[in-house]
């Protein structure tokens, strides 16, 4: 695959960014494109490695890495983009967001820096919109059979257009003003501007998928209106219940879920709201409690909207610094200190942190009472335990509090108790094997059934959703 000595000849390369003063200014996306003769160079490094670990460990929808990479390397790009939509309906997304499990996995990795999949996949994806090569592609004959998918992450979203292309009729609904979930309320414009999510939609509804938007199935449509106008209903909501500080304070005005601050920042971006109806970080120490993806991205924000400063405290330790550019822990995700581009923009991280309460003035939060904890891991178990460390308690002055620390599970709302559908241990919708639900004819896909995880796992998940789903429908 690649050029034979390819993976000698040349370096990795990464896309270059815009400097931070420029990109603090607005909400565009960083990072800028490779251009053509360099990504020709990275698909050139792609090694005749005999078992890809990208494609078979690496990556949850299977992408065929090695031909594509061959494919950009031989200037094949039309038949790139044929290979790289055979298994994913949304590498515009995962080209910009996933965290590229697959280069981790990559045999490069093994002693040497990965090759760039996901920078390649981008260029793929954005040369062939550039190039008009994605086109509806509508089915060639219609089943009859009715389809109603609830959410429109990356999870339905997928579902919706491999169903539709099988030739069932599909209509999707999103409880929100638009279409794309977390995609495209929780993330921001800085990482993936909205015109993306657009252009896509463009395509499925060419292809016939109806959109609903502002529609709270199991309120404005009972679960019995759904069950009865439809053959079967994919449930892909997301896992949507945020995990809570339950410490004395957490009432206190200025105290939010990560969520409702990064949606309303999002929604004024988009000119959907105004500026005045945000939570605004402007002229304000920020406190971020969470150092996963979420956390960075209110980090990111908080600096754009004119933060003061901004901490980011993690309750589990500091990860270790790597700088080599081989995976210690290859094929498998190594658990190393990552600096993201919104820490690169100015931000104080500090690990081995719990909040134990939040004191206010007049209402409003001021101060943020943490100790230092330390973790122990049990020779026999394998648990790890936490406790605190006499005397390490401090206090932060703060005048916003962003809780990023996650999702629990899917909301248990009222159309999941109508439905009748079964919980697993973890608040999850259970699944047999075939991500049918409890109830015949619903089923579920992606966070709502897995817990909160990564987009290509949503697209997984909805892809192996639908086939079961068809499978379903023509028994």
């Amino acid at each position: 695959m690649g050029k034979s000595d390819g993976f000698l000849e040349y370096k990795r390369s990464l896309a270059p960014k815009r400097p931070v003063q420029e990109r603090l200014k607005d909400y565009k996306e960083i990072t800028k494109p490779l251009l053509t003769e360099e990504i020709n160079k990275q698909g050139a490094r792609c090694m005749d490695c005999g078992v890809p670990f990208c494609h078979a460990m690496g990556c949850p929808i299977y992408n065929l890495i090695p031909e594509w990479n061959d494919a950009v390397y031989r200037g094949l790009w039309h038949d790139a983009f044929e290979r790289l939509s055979l298994t994913n309906n949304l590498p515009e997304v995962t080209g910009r967001v996933c965290p590229a499990p697959c280069e981790a996995a990559c045999t490069m990795a093994i002693n040497e820096a990965p090759v760039t999949i996901e920078q390649i996949e981008l260029s793929i994806i954005e040369k062939a919109f550039a190039e008009g090569w994605v086109k509806p592609q509508p089915p060639a004959k219609e089943t009859g059979k009715k389809i109603a998918i609830v959410g429109s992450g990356p999870a339905g979203l997928s579902a919706a257009q491999q169903l539709r292309r099988m030739g069932h009729s599909v209509t999707l609904y999103e409880k929100s003003s638009k279409i794309g979930g977390l995609l495209r309320f929780g993330i921001p414009d800085f990482k993936l501007e909205k015109s993306v999510l657009d252009r896509r939609m463009e395509q499925m509804r060419a292809e016939g998928v109806r959109f609903e938007t502002n529609v709270e199935v199991g309120v404005t449509i009972t679960a019995e209106e759904l069950k009865m106008k439809f053959d079967a209903v994919l449930l892909t909501m997301g896992a949507g219940t945020p995990r809570d500080l339950q410490v004395p304070g957490r009432e206190l005005s200025g105290v939010h879920y990560a969520m409702e601050f990064l949606t309303l920042s999002n929604k004024a971006v988009s000119g959907e709201i105004k500026q005045d109806a945000i939570i605004s970080a402007k002229g304000k120490t920020v406190l971020v409690i969470g150092g996963g993806d979420t956390g960075s991205d209110c980090v990111g924000t908080s600096n754009r909207q004119g933060a003061k400063k901004v901490c980011q405290f993690e309750i589990l330790p500091k990860p270790r610094d790597w700088k080599e550019p081989w995976n210690p822990s290859w094929p498998n995700w190594p658990l190393i200190l990552r600096t993201s581009t919104s820490h690169e923009e100015g931000c104080e991280r500090d690990w081995a942190i719990t909040t134990k309460k939040i004191t206010g003035k007049e209402g409003k939060v001021h101060e943020v009472h943490c100790a230092r904890v330390e973790w122990t891991r049990d020779a026999v178990t394998g648990q790890y335990s936490m406790k605190e460390i006499p005397g390490s308690e401090f206090v932060l002055q703060a005048d916003l509090v962003l809780l990023a620390m996650g999702f629990v599970h899917v909301e248990h709302s009222k159309l999941l108790t109508d439905l009748g559908v079964q919980y697993d241990a973890r608040g999850n919708i259970q699944t047999n094997g075939n991500f049918m639900s409890t109830v015949p004819g619903v089923f579920g896909a992606g966070d709502t059934v897995r817990g909160a995880s990564l987009v290509v796992w949503a697209i997984s998940q909805g892809r192996q959703a639908a086939q079961a789903m068809d499978a379903f429908l023509k028994s």
